[in-house]
């Protein structure tokens, strides 16, 4: 890990395609519902990307309330999906990036998932909790640790045919 970037990996017994549609197709099921993973603090919101593909976005959405957690950049399924990312407390054009790359491995999917642009984030943003850069990525990278995680219970579950 630099102070920019965090980096987490997770294996999943599917198919690289299988994978990303989880991924994007199943976000609100293994994403966390509680006030740590959710920009609006509401567990009944609903996460998805809308519409799917480049130029969609990854929305949180409560009743009238629709926050827009970023814009998807690359869209390649079965290998690739890049999206901005910005948190509830992030300014306009205050942005970070998510990459998270479907490697075909024998048994499954190697998931890579890389949080990027931490350098373009004031030392002084409430995001960082008072933590430097180093402190910041490490955080960062526990709380996709246990998304991914999440991802990867998920996508186990057996699938209708």
């Amino acid at each position: 890990m630099t102070a920019d970037r965090a980096r987490v990996t997770t294996f999943v017994a599917v198919s690289p395609l299988d994978a990303f549609e989880v991924f994007t197709e199943e976000t609100d099921l293994w994403w966390g519902k509680s006030p740590r993973y959710r920009g609006l603090q509401n567990p009944g919101g609903v996460l998805r990307f809308e519409p799917p593909g480049p130029g969609g976005r990854l929305l949180e959405s409560f009743e009238e309330q629709v926050f827009e957690i970023g814009r998807v950049l690359v869209w390649e399924p079965g290998a690739r999906l890049v999206f901005q990312w910005r948190a509830s407390n992030f300014a306009p054009g205050e942005t970070t990036e998510v990459d998270v790359r479907f490697e075909p491995t024998f048994g499954g999917t190697r998931v890579v998932l890389e949080h990027r642009g931490w350098d373009a984030i004031r030392m002084d943003h409430p995001v960082r909790h008072g933590l430097d850069g180093p402190a910041t990525v490490a955080t960062i990278g526990r709380w996709w640790g246990d998304l991914v995680t999440r991802f990867r219970l998920h996508a186990a579950r057996p699938r209708p045919t």
